[in-house]
């Protein structure tokens, strides 16, 4: 067991004081060393790690949280901790706030609007410095502003007053992958989109519309199918689509529905691509690991996060500053998926 001086164990849990005096430094260095910022030599930084160690020493965050009155811990909410998208976000989100002596805790909402808000009313309470969103309604980014706590939406823009947002543009992206699809001669394009009022699932619609009107092909409705979030029954309405109106190639317009839209066109024993065509949007692991390989519209979603973590801490230095709203690019990734039509 680690001893104090004089060769017994500290009376108590051990304090910042107890941390400097048994690692030879000042209280400030201590400080210092374990908050991340201000400097530190390495050897004293060496010394207070080994030392905190030793003694088991645990920063008192709540009293910090008391004094400062908020945390360092950055509130995220997302719409699903299974969709591989919100984890790379999330990855993205982390990296910058580390380097910057933050700390996040994240919470699905499950795409559930009373979920979300109760998640604003969780990181309110704890004091938070502000919170970064996948909004899937208004309420809890107004309520969160009408209190004072910096906002950052992410991915989507929901709410109605002003507030910093990084978002994709999905427009452009649902263009370029139906323009990809018509200039290899594809004239029934089936689009599945997730039924919801979230600027990120209409603008993509709308790339798909504005790709058929440059092309001057009319659109058939049919083929528009719309998905509510885990809907159970969403691989099977993609088995009847494929059954009822034949498309000649399918625009899945997230990484659930290209997965969902790939498992109905095999339940279907159509060839990929000879068969159908299949184009994909959020690029993730399994699309390159499947063969052929899924042609998809790939979203710069680590830099989505760290662009949006930025922003936030930009605000809490700034808190003056005009709301700014930055609007990254996708890419097309031709791969095996698609084809001309037979």
């Amino acid at each position: 067991m680690s001893t104090a001086p004089g060769g017994h164990p500290p009376p108590h849990a051990p304090t910042l004081a107890d941390l400097a005096r048994e690692a030879g430094t000042s209280r400030s260095t201590a400080s210092r060393a374990l908050s991340g910022r201000g400097y530190v030599s390495p050897e004293a930084r060496d010394r207070l790690f080994a030392a905190a160690e030793r003694l088991g020493y645990v920063p008192n965050a709540s009293a910090r949280t008391l004094k400062q009155r908020r945390s360092r811990v950055v509130g995220v909410i997302v719409s699903d901790l299974g969709n591989q998208f919100y984890a790379r976000l999330a990855a993205g989100i982390e990296q910058i706030l580390r380097e910057r002596g933050y700390h996040m805790v994240i919470v699905g909402d499950n795409s559930d609007g009373v979920e979300e808000l109760t998640a604003a009313r969780t990181f309110l309470a704890m004091h938070a410095p502000g919170v970064i969103i996948t909004p899937g309604a208004p309420d809890a980014t107004a309520f969160l502003l009408r209190r004072g706590l910096p906002v950052v939406e992410v991915d989507r823009r929901m709410s109605e007053q002003s507030c910093d947002a990084v978002v994709i543009d999905n427009v452009r992206g649902g263009r370029v992958a139906v323009d990809h699809l018509l200039s290899l001669g594809h004239r029934r394009i089936a689009h599945l989109g997730v039924d919801t009022d979230w600027t990120s699932d209409a603008g993509r619609l709308e790339g798909y519309r504005q790709a058929h009107r440059a092309a001057g092909i009319p659109i058939d409705e049919r083929l528009v199918l719309r998905i509510a979030s885990h809907d159970p029954s969403a691989e099977a309405r993609i088995v009847e689509l494929l059954s009822r109106e034949s498309p000649t190639a399918v625009f899945a317009a997230n990484n659930i529905l290209a997965q969902q839209a790939w498992r109905a066109i095999r339940t279907r024993g159509l060839a990929l691509p000879g068969g159908v065509s299949l184009v994909g949007f959020d690029d993730v692991q399994w699309m390159e690991m499947v063969s052929p390989a899924i042609t998809v519209v790939d979203q710069p979603t680590f830099e989505l996060g760290r662009r949006a973590a930025a922003l936030l801490l930009r605000r809490l230095e700034e808190p003056g500053s005009a709301p700014t709203v930055e609007l990254l690019q996708p890419s097309l990734l031709v791969r095996g998926s698609t084809a001309p039509p037979a």
